[in-house]
């Protein structure tokens, strides 16, 4: 089904910020990469709870290689439209990641609270590479200095929902990407 072109939530207004064909289009792009990238290995993709989900699995479908997958929960949201800045653990990793090349999949970095958090924890278990992709990287948001690795598209600063994103825990399951219009 098509997405349309307006959302609404509450009261708050939604417009399509980027289509479901060109983030299928980019996936695709950064699948050919990883595999390229990872050619010969068997790296495990760490997925970010919840928001993550949608992209790791599309990404996954595009890789040629083999890959394990597991998954972490934290929060620095709630309910709330801007990150609080304080991370919280809600679900650790399954699989050892030591001596293991780790691939961590988030669906968006904004602050870079979060990739720090997930990236000095990751470190602490020795893993043999540790990289991250993003499917979103909020241009000029940042509050660390940090290094995303694969990154799907560059977004203005703007508070986005859709394909894993959500408000309130609502909309994740739309097939773009919609920003607040104000």
């Amino acid at each position: 089904m098509k997405a349309p072109e307006i959302l609404t939530i509450d009261d708050l207004q939604f417009q399509v910020m980027i289509s479901e064909d060109e983030i299928q289009q980019r996936i695709a792009e950064l699948g050919e990469q990883i595999s390229r990238d990872y050619e010969g290995k068997v790296p495990i993709m760490v997925g970010v709870l919840n928001g993550a989900v949608l992209f790791l699995a599309d990404l996954i479908r595009k890789l040629s290689i083999d890959c394990e997958i597991d998954f972490i929960k934290i929060s620095s949201y709630g309910n709330a439209r801007v990150s609080s800045g304080e991370i919280t653990m809600i679900k650790d990793f399954s699989a050892d990641l030591h001596g293991r090349d780790i691939l961590v999949v988030e669906d968006i970095v904004d602050s870079g609270l979060s990739v720090q958090y997930l990236k000095r924890r990751i470190q602490n278990m020795k893993p043999s590479s540790l990289k991250f992709v993003s499917l979103l990287v909020k241009k000029g948001a940042a509050k660390v200095e940090l290094n995303i690795d694969y990154v799907g598209f560059e977004i203005e600063n703007k508070f986005v929902i859709g394909y894993g994103l959500d408000y309130k825990q609502q909309k994740r399951n739309v097939n773009a990407i919609y920003q607040l219009v104000e």
